[in-house]
């Protein structure tokens, strides 16, 4: 279960036996398959791809409706990743993107249909009566940082996954400065530091593996020997993955290892064999702690290896991830990494769902529906063309574009004869 650095230390690593004499590329390829996340990601993937499209849409708001044009998003194609093309991908989700004609600009716009609009709303009014969590979160997160600061770019690397709202620096930081302040960072030129005022009491901050080991205790029907159970994780394995006799050894062997809890200061580092494996259950710790303060429990690996220096973890965070496939699954669809926590989840959904998280999820079904349940008159209305089999022709908006501009002059300079 040791990472690489780790992995130099201790010949047989607990998840795996030849991840160390592997490439990092064929390490991830070898990762057990688990379907349900896997089938989750297939609709995520282009549901970030929406996110993106949505924020670009709703960044003028003086635009009356809000829109886009499409020649925009088309020169954006390769960043955004529609490999085909905006138009081909706005076809795809008529429940959340409508294509238009403006006669004014003489361009096709796109714009968020009214449905995707109230759940746009519906997010943000969850998001506003959850501001005490989020404040909560930030707390935490500058909590578990070896200085008690980490660079806001970091923060708004994951703004979406913990819930922050769009203007968080002028509707959270600013409007507590009891709690959060901001100051330049030495290292980098035009940049900035999150600070905490105070530091938060010693012991007032319980992480969310301890909440489960009381839980767990008080339990009626409670078969954990309560001494064993107090520096255990939750562990729920892939379904058929085997489990060998010497593994299912390791495992116990690394429940019962002690180590320093992600609020707690870290110390004089060992260099020990033991040293080092404390040092690599805190690191899971902390990276645990992060995904449970994530709204959908869950969260790209790039985006947290912004915090692992700040976090004092000296662990590469991927390798940290598929070393412990009982309680992270690692996903590589839509050309990233994406890291989940596992006991968060069931079937595909959290167990403990939040308002901010159910908003989402309303978004992803729509995803998830694609074109069913559409009307084609529908579509014929908004875009103004539909060929004879009832999908719109890959030209269509070109040739509306053309459409447009012919009836512009025919009006201009012919005259009308009516009869």
């Amino acid at each position: 279960m040791a990472t690489h650095i780790t992995k130099k230390l201790i010949s047989q690593p607990l998840f795996t036996t030849n991840s160390f004499s592997t490439t990092s590329a064929s390490y991830v390829a070898s990762r057990f398959r688990d379907p349900t996340f896997e089938k989750l990601m297939d609709k995520y993937k282009n549901l970030l791809k929406i996110y993106s499209i949505q924020d670009l849409i709703l960044a003028n708001p003086n635009i009356n409706p809000p829109s886009i044009s499409i020649d925009f998003l088309t020169r954006l194609s390769q960043k955004l990743h529609l490999n085909r093309g905006p138009t081909a991908f706005l076809r795809k989700y008529p429940h959340i993107f409508e294509i238009f004609y403006d006669p004014l600009k003489s361009q096709p716009l796109c714009k968020l249909t009214p449905k995707a609009v109230a759940l746009y709303q519906e997010e943000g009014l969850a998001i506003e009566c959850s501001l005490g969590v989020v404040i909560d979160r930030l707390v935490r997160i500058l909590s578990m940082s070896v200085s008690k600061r980490v660079p806001l770019r970091a923060v708004f690397k994951v703004w979406r996954e913990l819930g922050l709202p769009d203007d968080f620096e002028d509707s959270v930081i600013s409007k507590h400065p009891h709690i959060f302040r901001l100051s330049n960072n030495v290292s980098e030129v035009n940049t900035h530091m999150l600070e905490l005022v105070s530091v938060v009491e010693k012991g007032s901050l319980v992480s969310a593996v301890e909440n489960w080991r009381v839980l767990e205790v008080c339990k009626e029907d409670c078969s954990v020997d309560r001494s064993g159970i107090r520096f255990s994780f939750k562990h729920g394995f892939p379904p058929g993955m085997k489990l060998k006799k010497n593994f299912r050894a390791k495992v116990r062997e690394w429940q019962s290892l002690e180590y320093i809890g992600p609020y707690e200061e870290m110390g004089v580092k060992s260099k020990s064999k033991r040293g080092m494996k404390g040092l690599e259950k805190r690191a899971v710790g902390i990276v645990h702690e992060f995904l449970s303060l994530t709204v959908e429990k869950m969260v790209e690996v790039e985006k947290i290896s912004h915090f692992r220096s700040w976090f004092g973890i000296e662990l590469n965070i991927r390798d940290l991830f598929l070393d412990h496939p009982g309680m992270f699954y690692m996903s590589t669809k839509g050309k990233r990494h994406t890291v989940f926590l596992r006991e968060a989840y069931e079937r595909g959904c959290l167990i403990d769902p939040n308002p901010v998280y159910v908003s989402r999820r309303k978004l992803l079904e729509l995803v998830a529906m694609g074109k069913r349940g559409f009307s084609g008159n529908s579509a014929m209305l908004r875009t103004g063309y539909e060929n004879s089999s009832g999908e719109q022709s890959e030209g269509c908006l070109e040739n509306l574009h053309m459409f447009g501009h012919l009836i512009f002059y025919i009006l201009k300079f012919t005259p009308l004869n009516l009869v």
